[in-house]
């Protein structure tokens, strides 16, 4: 299918590409790679394939590389082509950029200078994790990529180990295993976790239960692909429980039961009917 020339203003389109499966893309994301007057790809050759995919010409466009390691030149040189009025579009390998993807600095100086920036959204191997784990999505917190050196990996569960909403990593299928043994001992060995392995691809696999059984799971069978894990919230203890009510008698004083009740059992990651049954509580009084 070849797209059509859509004009298109001048500024920086993020572009998201398939994380896996190429039918994924957008139309919308194939008309502006269409339309652009450049192209930036975070890999060049996973975006030419991409683009002889779906039939989109290049004509007589080059592919710039803009990734972690390009430096302030590219930079400058895109924010030039949008100096003189031309339609940039960026895309990184698979996903979303700059959800664990580079682009962050490029926004932020094409944003500084008063230039255009938005977005052809589409696939992100956070949502898509998200949407077919089988845990609480009301609050999640992406933590991308931890240290590889056991010490310092350890420390980063530690600093998340209280978020109240679903953890998302990022790891390494040479990493899983040590991982999962970690989150375990830091995060509690019986904290539901699933991992995803190879989303919308032909081997897409999801694996649930707690961490020290999918710790063994795949010590066992041995892990490839492309890995998100995602582990569910502490469940909260008694020990909370006068921090709890502190926390509600604090919020009913500008919110309704009903919006204390929610807010803070998010908060604590503790069942709402309980939270809610206390508020009442405390209301009566």
């Amino acid at each position: 299918m070849n797209h059509q020339f859509v004009p298109l203003k001048a500024g920086l389109y993020f572009v998201a590409t398939p994380i896996g499966t190429a039918r994924d893309i957008t139309l919308r994301a194939l008309d502006i790679l269409a339309s652009a007057d450049v192209i930036a790809a975070e890999d060049t050759r996973s975006l030419r394939r991409l683009l002889e995919i779906h039939g989109v010409p290049l004509k007589d466009r080059q592919v710039i590389a803009y990734h972690d390691h390009s430096g302030e030149n590219v930079r400058n040189r895109l924010l030039q082509y949008l100096e003189d009025g031309k339609s940039v579009a960026y895309a990184s390998e698979a996903g979303t950029p700059l959800i664990a993807d580079p682009g962050y600095h490029l926004a932020k100086a094409v944003s500084e200078a008063g230039h255009l920036v938005t977005s052809a959204p589409g696939p992100s191997a956070i949502v898509t994790a998200l949407s077919i784990a089988g845990l609480p999505t009301d609050a999640f917190f992406f933590v991308g990529f931890l240290p590889s050196a056991k010490s310092a990996r350890r420390n980063g569960f530690e600093a998340v180990k209280d978020v109240p909403g679903t953890l998302v990593f990022y790891e390494s299928p040479k990493r899983l295993v040590q991982m999962l043994e970690d989150a375990a001992d830091v995060l509690g060995a019986t904290r539901d976790a699933v991992v995803c392995r190879e989303l919308t691809k032909k081997f897409e696999e999801v694996r649930r239960g707690t961490l020290v059984e999918l710790a063994a799971s795949f010590a066992e069978t041995g892990v490839k692909g492309e890995i998100v894990v995602l582990v569910d919230r502490g469940q909260g203890d008694e020990s909370s429980a006068e921090d709890i009510e502190t926390a509600l008698e604090k919020a009913l004083q500008s919110m309704t039961v009903r919006d204390a009740a929610d807010t803070v059992a998010k908060a604590f990651g503790v069942n709402k009917r309980k939270v809610y049954s206390l508020a009442l509580e405390l209301k009566g009084k």
